[in-house]
């Protein structure tokens, strides 16, 4: 018998098989017995005759007769699913996600199905997603849909209860006038109704859903919605059921027949609003029981103008279509069994067992934890919330214990009397509004962090206006916000989803517990979309009804089962923390404590640390507030990740201090770096307030661990901090006095504060210090008081040099252990190797193993070889590891973050509880070996890197072997787009990259050598080829947009390949693109320079000519052009100081020199012709017309390599030339740095003067022919040339007397020089030549009287700035005062000195520019002495003979320190002069009273009260400054 309106076999369960057997005869005692054997549909189907007799007991004919009907039945089952999946087939196609990827049509709303006219549309390839039906008997007003999205397919009669489906796109006939379209509705409505209570099943019917009839470019099942203004019309309709039933009937059917529901149609343009009109049919048995319906459908007749009736029809579902009833008296024979089903399924929908109490304290924990006993406490959470209810505010106790990253508000109340209110009394806030989250241009996404403080404190983001703020932030209504705000919801969502923190390290939790509204709705939507999904999302909700709206608008995204098992509805606030607080890391309110300067103990309040964002302040009690389930689980993970490779933590000092997990082996270098600590307390009154230890480690010695320890060790008896380096050195010297003082009564009383600094800068470092020194100044701290301890630790390929260089301050720590080391690191190996697997340890394997030697270096090849045995050497996770590989065996402390690792493996992640054992298990075991995950200590973030540099090392060399370059593997990462254009940590990932191929080693950076390009391009250009470091590059430089210094790096590359026209093409394009950037200008010249050497090479054996020069001479003098461009950018730059273009302009000046001389046409004549060609109008035949387009660039020669000169002398004249310097990182640097500049500036001082007077043919110097022109080159040449080159005469004594050099000097200067009148820069040299014959002979007979020359120096300009600083730093030194004057002198040299200071400090500030001072520190020549005239004064090259047996940090040492003056040698040669301080400034006593202000070269030596003190008396072109300030007892 065909049945197509049962629902499948497959679906039935024992009571349905057992009504199924009643109704085809079969014995209760049979039916009995295969309900106890629990037979259903599935059983049903596979049942066999032989079966039906042994086991039943069954006789053959009624066992026959089941297995037949059940044969009949599977046909005509699978018969109707085959009609289903060809109308399935023909509508609608599946893509592989599960949405409906169809060609589609994006019209009008409306849908012409008459003309079906496409001019109105585009033809557009889309994929549409699935939409969830309404619940059955659900309210249309409590429901959306998404128009376009698409519904399940029409279905049939399913288990009865299940309602079946049919669609009806209604389009044309929505717009018919009343009568027509009641007449229309009425009509499918009442077919449809027939059919579904004739089969006894429920059903809904749709109105404005895609139908599968018709080509409208729609998919079948696809929401479009009708418009529906007047909806009682079709309410109205179904007054139809009295005229189309019989009167016995109607009555039953409108019981049957539920209203019309209204299901709105959510759509983004649409301006008329659409609904979905559904009709549910439920035919109860109680009401249509041993009853077949019969209906004359309505239909509007044209012709007749009028509602006619159809015959009396009755109608059944088949599969997904109403059809006539065939045959009506079988179907009436069946109709008992029919109800018999309904019955039964009736029975079981209403049956319910007593309601179990819902576990919501479980499934909350589940729900937060990610299904672990404990919440992870690195990973952050948003809270989205609207008004909290005053008793609530109460429990926020959960709140305070989680790692909240931000929070949505929507309360404009908060911050008065609401949850942000609360929460800042025991958090620090940051207040927001959703437009702070927009990105200006230039600024990078870590900018914005650090400017917003996203990662130091708690962003609260009031998202409907603040109540309270001043401000134009009112709170709107929901209108107003949807127009107004929701766009900045969007983007600021988007930004923290996609750009701050990576899938899976958040979780989102809504917390209604108020009523919500669109504006917090349109949260839920923004994240889900930006989360792409739902997993990272609960819901928190004490009232049903607030969470029954939220549930409707997230049912739009989401299914009804997703919604339910991420929400938790019904438990308090109250409850929700007493519950959460279990799972909690840490205990309530855990307080911190410090220890205080009188040996007690003080709380340190939350808020003012969270306020200190720079330091990570280790407190007395660290890690105590650990709960103990955190302490068990997490132990051996601890210890592991550490043996492995990981970065010690405070948990595992804790952890081995409770003796939960094995001591932590402490270095010898720890005990030398702890004593140094203890030297530092001790008091003396000597002691600075600021004392600096070093710690150079060789990378992965265990270095900062040593630091770690000894911060830990010495928490109880200092304050102990790490630094966060990426705050401003002001910032952290804020933050550093603030936890000096904390708490303490006196300023001068506290203990001092223990700093760490890991890994920055040496620079970095001293403006910290710096800014410390001005503080404890500031405070007037006494003298002898240490304040701050500043303990750095940084990575050295050499630590055992740093350590010789200053003993006191540095140690170093490398990978060679002691006798001692190695018996502890052989016990602790031995216990560890039976807790883990070696290769799980193998950090601490190395480590014990010593690194540098044979051993360790056969121990990692062995490892790396037995790692790549099996390794699947095309697998992507392969590629990842040669990948990071590659970064961290050249870039330092580099990494990639995990999100990044998940993009290039394809990774999609739906659960974060799985998230590290989804992107671990998608590793191969190799990969696991070698690679350790590392966690950002302030965002928490992950990221891995290679265990170790050596192994990183090894595998590129054994995995890359013959087969492949490391250039093709750079090249392979570059070009890699799916981890270029990976958006989060982006900014990280490209600075890493970007130094892949730009940053050169350094020394003073921890490196082995100084390298003139990146160590990976170094590699490429040495061991590959030169082309392949080119193509590199310019892969470089394209993936980077074409950026200035890729171009740079270019030039450079190409240039010292002598590929000199790539150079060219390369120089000029940096330029281009940087024009004022002088740096990018010196790599310009330098191509030219480094050209015209070449060119001048190959002409080495070969005759010179004018014709064959003049390409050497082009390029010679486009380089000098480009080495002025480059002075005058570096002059104007106020931030840099850059004197490579000065440098350059002489070098190549004296080259071009050289080459000109060897000229026949200069050779064969005296230099003299030389030398009159450059000077004068003179041009030789020879060259004139092969030199025509030069003659007047090489005439100006001489005077731009003299103004260079003297630039290069005062700039070495004002500041330090001896001090270390970190060159920067970037390619922002000059191409060579002038090592011993000095130097250089006497040996080009020698060359140009020999080049212009022709020194080397004058064999009488003394010949009265000689012009004063050629005198001036003389003195050039012997060294006399400007105050630098006079001075170093006393400093550089090797080369012959130079006694007789400077009186040589001065005879080539007028012997009246008072008559001669000669030139401000020449009385400067005659001046200072005099100085420096003094300070060698005092009784030489060219010595002049002081006397004579304080007379000679009336001759500088009268105005003081018209003078040179050096003719200002002179008149200092000849008219400071002696004892022996007058009261009438004194005055009048007072007055001198004065003025010339004054003028000397302007010339100084320009000089130094913006940069700090320290950067640059001021140069002393004379200090002053117990003579008179010359005698009144020693230079300082005296003290350098007194100190030359020391190193060159030792000296430093103890000049910044002071020491120098307790030297007896050194402090009899001084005067010690008193004064007095006022206001922290020091003061010397001039005539009448007078105030002379000397400033101190050490502010921090200067006494903050008001005291007489003595000093002594240094001479710099910034003025006088006082050294060795001392309180007068």
């Amino acid at each position: 018998m065909e049945k197509p309106e049962d629902p499948p076999l497959e679906t039935w369960n024992e009571s349905m098989v057992s009504i199924w057997l009643r109704s085809i005869g079969i014995k209760e005692t049979y039916i009995e017995k295969l309900h106890e054997e629990e037979v259903d549909g599935r059983i049903l189907r596979e049942l066999s005759e032989e079966y039906l007799k042994k086991e039943t007991g069954m006789k053959s004919g009624p066992a026959l007769l089941i297995i037949k009907k059940r044969d009949e039945l599977v046909i005509n089952s699978q018969k109707a699913q085959r009609q289903h999946d060809n109308l399935h087939k023909q509508s609608s196609g599946k893509n592989d996600h599960g949405e409906s990827a169809i060609k589609c049509i994006d019209t009008r709303a409306d849908v012409n199905e008459e003309n079906n006219k496409e001019e109105d549309s585009v033809l557009v390839v889309t994929t549409k997603k699935d939409s969830k039906l309404r619940p059955f008997d659900m309210k249309g007003v409590d429901f959306t849909y998404v128009k376009n999205s698409v519904l399940l397919p029409e279905s049939g009669v399913s288990d009865f209860i299940i309602p079946c489906h049919e669609y009806k796109s209604f389009a044309i006939a929505a717009k018919l006038d009343r009568q027509r379209l009641q007449a229309k509705f009425a009509k499918e409505v009442l077919k449809f109704a027939t059919g579904c209570i004739n089969v006894r099943t429920n059903g809904t019917i749709h109105f404005g859903v895609m139908d599968s009839r018709g080509d409208t470019g729609y998919v079948h099942g696809e929401i479009i919605g009708v418009p529906a203004e007047e909806k009682d019309v079709y309410y109205d309709s179904l007054d139809y059921i009295e005229r189309s039933f019989s009167s016995s009937d109607s009555e039953l059917v409108r019981l049957c027949i539920g209203e019309p529901q209204f299901v709105k149609v959510v759509c983004s343009n649409s301006i008329v609003e659409h609904y979905v009109v559904e009709v549910d049919i439920k035919p109860a048995v109680s009401i249509v029981k041993n009853k077949v319906f019969s209906v004359s459908l309505p239909n509007f007749n044209e012709k007749a103008n009028k509602v006619q009736f159809e015959k009396k029809t009755a109608y059944r579902r088949v599969g997904s279509k109403t059809e006539p009833v065939a045959d009506l008296n079988e179907f009436y024979q069946q109709i008992n069994f029919r109800d018999a089903q309904r019955e039964e399924a009736e029975k079981t929908d209403h049956f319910t067992a007593p309601k179990l109490c819902q576990n919501l304290g479980k499934k909350l924990k589940m729900l937060v934890t990610g299904g672990n006993k404990i919440m992870d406490k690195e990973k952050w959470h948003i809270l989205v919330t609207n008004r909290f209810q005053e008793k609530d505010l109460q429990h926020i106790d959960f709140l305070l214990n989680m790692n909240i990253f931000c929070v949505f508000d929507f309360d404009p109340d908060s911050n008065v009397s609401g949850l942000c209110h609360e929460y800042n009394k025991h958090h620090v806030v940051n207040r927001h509004f959703m437009q702070n989250y927009k990105i200006p241009s230039g600024l990078s996404i870590r900018d914005l962090e650090s400017h917003l403080r996203l990662f130091d404190q708690t962003s609260w983001i009031f998202c409907n206006g603040r109540s309270d703020f001043k401000g134009n932030e009112p709170p709107c209504d929901e209108k107003t916000w949807v127009k107004s705000k929701r766009t900045l919801l969007k983007d600021c969502v988007s930004l923290i989803c996609k750009d701050i923190l990576p899938k899976g390290t958040f979780q989102v939790i809504f917390l209604l517990t108020s009523p919500v509204d669109i504006p917090f709705l349109n949260t839920f939507y923004e994240f889900f979309t930006d989360m792409e999904g739902h997993e990272d999302i609960i819901c928190l909700a004490e009232s049903e009804e607030n969470f029954k709206d939220w549930q409707r608008f997230a049912l739009g995204s989401c299914n009804m089962e997703t919604v339910n098992s991420s929400s938790v509805v019904g438990m308090t606030i109250s409850q929700v923390n007493a519950t959460l607080q279990q799972v909690q890391p840490t205990t309530t309110r855990a307080t911190k404590r410090l220890p205080i300067h009188v040996k007690g103990e003080c709380f340190l309040d939350i808020r003012e640390e969270e306020t200190r964002c720079s330091l990570e302040i280790l407190s007395l009690n660290h890690c105590e507030e650990t709960s103990p389930d955190v302490m068990e689980s997490e132990k051996e993970k601890i210890e592991q990740q550490f043996y492995h490779g990981g970065k010690v933590t405070w948990m595992n000092l804790w952890l081995a201090d409770k003796k939960i997990i094995g001591e932590v082996i402490q270095r010898d270098a720890y005990n030398e770096v702890n004593n140094m600590v203890k030297d530092c307390l001790c008091w003396s009154l000597d002691r600075a307030p600021i004392s600096c230890i070093n710690i150079y480690h060789h990378p992965g010695s265990g270095g900062s661990t040593v630091a770690r320890q000894v911060l830990w060790n010495n928490r109880r008896d200092l304050r102990c901090a790490v630094v966060n380096h990426s705050k401003s050195a002001s910032v952290v010297s804020e933050d550093a006095v603030w936890l000096r003082e904390y708490e303490e009564k006196d300023p001068q009383k506290c203990l001092p504060v223990l700093l760490l600094f890991e890994d920055c800068d040496q620079e970095y470092l001293e403006d910290v210090k710096n800014e410390l020194e001005v503080a404890v100044n500031t405070k007037k701290i006494a003298r002898g008081t240490l304040c701050f301890i500043l303990l750095s630790c940084r990575r050295s390929h050499n630590p055992e040099k740093m350590c010789r260089e200053s003993p006191q301050q540095n140690v170093s720590i490398t990978h060679k252990l002691s006798e001692t080391e190695k018996k502890q690191f052989s016990k602790k190996r031995q216990r560890l190797e039976e807790q883990f697997k070696p290769e799980f340890i193998l950090t601490f394997v190395l480590m014990s193993e010593e690194f540098e030697s044979h051993k360790i270096a056969e121990y990692v090849k062995k490892f790396v070889k037995h790692l790549l045995q099996d390794i699947d050497y095309k697998s992507v996770v392969t590629k990842l590891v040669l990948y990071v590989a590659l970064l961290n065996t050249y870039v330092q402390n580099s990494f990639i973050s995990q999100s990044h690792c998940e993009a290039l493996l394809a990774l999609s992640i739906c659960v974060d509880r799985f998230r590290r054992h989804a992107f671990e298990t998608s590793l191969s075991e190799q990969a696991k070996l070698v690679l350790i995950h590392l966690r950002d200590e302030n965002t928490y973030i992950n990221s891995i890197r290679i265990i170790h540099p050596l192994v990183a090392k090894e595998i590129l060399q054994q995995f890359l072997g013959d087969k492949q370059q490391q250039s093709d593997l750079a090249l392979d990462l570059l070009n890699n787009d799916m981890l270029f254009e990976h958006r989060f940590g982006r900014d990280q990932y490209m600075k890493f990259l970007r130094d892949l191929f730009m940053t050169r080693h350094r020394i003073s950076k921890g490196d082995k050598f100084d390298s003139f390009f990146s160590p990976l391009i170094e590699h490429v250009r040495e061991k590959e080829c030169p082309d392949k470091a080119i193509e590199l590059l310019k892969a470089a430089y394209k993936r980077f947009n074409e950026d200035a210094f890729f171009a740079q790096q270019l030039a450079r590359l190409n240039y010292k390949h002598d590929r000199f026209e790539e150079a060219e093409k390369w120089a000029k394009t940096a330029v281009e693109k940087r024009p004022k950037n002088s740096y990018i200008l010196d790599t310009r010249g330098q191509v030219y320079r480094q050209w015209f050497a070449a060119k001048c090479k190959a002409m080495e054996q070969d005759e010179k000519t004018p014709e064959n020069t003049v390409d050497a001479l082009e390029t010679a003098l486009k380089a000098i052009e480009c080495f002025q461009e480059c002075k005058n950018a570096a002059v104007e730059d106020n931030e840099t100081m850059n004197n490579a273009g000065f440098f350059g302009v002489v070098e190549v000046g004296c080259a071009l020199l050289n080459l000109m001389r060897t000229l026949h046409v200069f050779s064969r004549r005296k230099s003299s012709e030389l030398i009159k060609y450059l000077l004068t109008d003179y041009i030789p035949v020879e060259i004139e017309e092969p030199w025509e387009h030069y003659h007047w660039k090489l005439k100006n020669l001489q005077k731009i390599m003299l103004e260079a000169l003297e630039w290069i002398s005062e700039d070495l004249s004002y500041f330090q030339t001896d001090l270390k310097t970190d060159e920067e990182k970037t390619s922002d640097t000059v191409e060579r740095t002038i090592k011993h500049p000095m130097h250089w500036m006497v040996n080009k001082s020698f060359a140009y003067g020999k080049y212009f007077s022709g020194a080397s043919l004058i064999t009488d110097p003394n010949q009265g022919y000689l012009s004063p022109f050629m005198k001036r080159m003389l003195i050039y040449y012997h060294g006399g040339g400007n105050i630098t080159t006079i001075f170093s005469l006393l400093t550089n004594q090797k080369d012959g007397n130079p006694v007789s050099v400077l009186e040589h000097i001065i005879s080539l200067y007028p012997s009246n020089p008072m008559r001669a009148q000669m030139l401000p820069a020449d009385l400067v040299k005659y001046i200072a030549s005099h100085f420096a014959l003094s300070c060698l002979s005092t009784q030489s007979s060219k010595l002049a009287a002081f006397q004579d020359l304080q007379r000679l120096s009336h001759q500088f300009p009268k105005e003081k700035l018209r003078c040179l600083p050096s003719a200002l730093f002179l008149l200092v030194l000849l008219f400071w005062p002696e004892e022996h004057d007058t009261e009438v002198e004194k005055e009048h040299k007072y007055e001198t000195v004065l003025s010339a200071v004054e003028h000397l400090q302007r010339n100084y500030n320009k000089k130094l520019k913006d940069i700090p001072p320290r950067k640059k520190r001021i140069y002393t020549h004379f200090f002053l002495s117990n003579g008179t005239g010359f005698e009144k004064f020693v230079h300082k090259s005296k003290f350098e003979t007194i100190t030359k047996l020391l190193s060159v940090s030792e000296k430093r040492l103890k000049w910044f320190s002071g020491e120098v003056w307790k030297m007896p040698e050194i402090s009899k040669l001084l005067r010690c002069v008193t004064g007095w301080t006022e206001d922290e400034k020091v003061f010397l006593e001039g005539p009448k009273g007078m105030k002379f202000h000397i400033p101190a070269l050490k502010s921090s030596s200067v006494p903050h009260n008001n005291e007489n003190v003595t000093f002594y008396l240094g001479f710099t072109f910034k003025g006088p400054v006082a050294y060795n300030i001392t309180v007068q007892t």
